[in-house]
Order: C-alpha cells, then sequence, then structure tokens
C-alpha cells in the first residue's frame, strides 16, 4: 500500500506544518470536519477528542483536516482559529487545499463523501479505513487497537 496523498494548504494548533511523513511509526486518525456541520460538532470532533485521550500518543496521533466544500464564506482562517480555542480543540488542525472543483484536494483523493469523516493511516501512512457519519466508539477502539498491534513492517 502506498502512502496516501495530503494537501494542506495551512494548519494551526501546531508550531509547524506537518506532513504524513511525520506521523509514520504511529497510526494517524484524522477526523475530516467543518465547523458549520452539526454532526462534525455533535459526534466527530468529541470522539477525536476521545481518541486523543484514550490512547498512548505514541501509538496513535490524532489529526484534525477542515475541509469546508459549501458554506467557504463562513469558514476563514481566523474564524476556525476561533472555533477550535472555543471547542477546546487541541491536536493539530490542517486546512484542506481548495480543489479544482467545489471539493478541497485531500477530501477528493481520497474520495470521502462527506463530513463528518474519519480516515486511519497505519504505521506506514497507507490509509486502512474510511468512516462516513457516526462510528461507535468502541468499534472505533477495536480497529484501532488492531492497527496499534501491527507491526510497522507488515
Amino acid at each position: 500500500m502506498e502512502m496516501a496523498p495530503f494537501f494542506a494548504a495551512d494548519w494551526l494548533n501546531t508550531e509547524r506544518p506537518l506532513v504524513l511523513a511525520d506521523f509514520r511509526g504511529r497510526v494517524l486518525a484524522v477526523e475530516v470536519f467543518r465547523m458549520l456541520c452539526p454532526g462534525c460538532v455533535l459526534h466527530g470532533l468529541p470522539q477525536a477528542q476521545r481518541l486523543a485521550q484514550a490512547f498512548d500518543a505514541r501509538d496513535l496521533a490524532v489529526i484534525g483536516l477542515h475541509s469546508v466544500f459549501e458554506h467557504h464564506d463562513g469558514n476563514s482562517r481566523e474564524t476556525l482559529a476561533a472555533f477550535l480555542h472555543e471547542w477546546r480543540i487541541r491536536f493539530p488542525v490542517a486546512i484542506d487545499a481548495p480543489g479544482e472543483g467545489p471539493m478541497p484536494r485531500t477530501m477528493a483523493a481520497w474520495a470521502l463523501q462527506g463530513t463528518p469523516s474519519l480516515v486511519l493511516l497505519d504505521r506506514r501512512s497507507a490509509m486502512r479505513a474510511r468512516h462516513f457519519g457516526q462510528v461507535a466508539d468502541l468499534a472505533l477502539g477495536a480497529e484501532v487497537m488492531a492497527m496499534i498491534g501491527e507491526t510497522a513492517e507488515r
């Protein structure tokens, strides 16, 4: 499996821009969201926060990907920064790069249906799961644990 493509136009909650290779050796959970998406605010982002709290950061990294495909005017970097502060979201958040059409580049490259989406990448940064909508915590925890239990050489 090859490394998943990732196109970040900007980052928040991190001192420097990150790339997927920065997470090699750890399982990576990417919460793809829009701050104006009720499912993201009520389910996706809180679940990502629970993941970040439940697992050792040496085994699992959690990041957000703000991927806007509608309501562009209400989604500035400044508004997103205020949103992250108000909702106490501390993990790094990338802003998806604009695409050719309405779909941002990473969202299109990953063939996502919408938000919220949770994408899991293995220790080699290969995409292993794409979940659209709500995912049960217990099922997600089991999936993450199974991936953590794999070796990076697989």
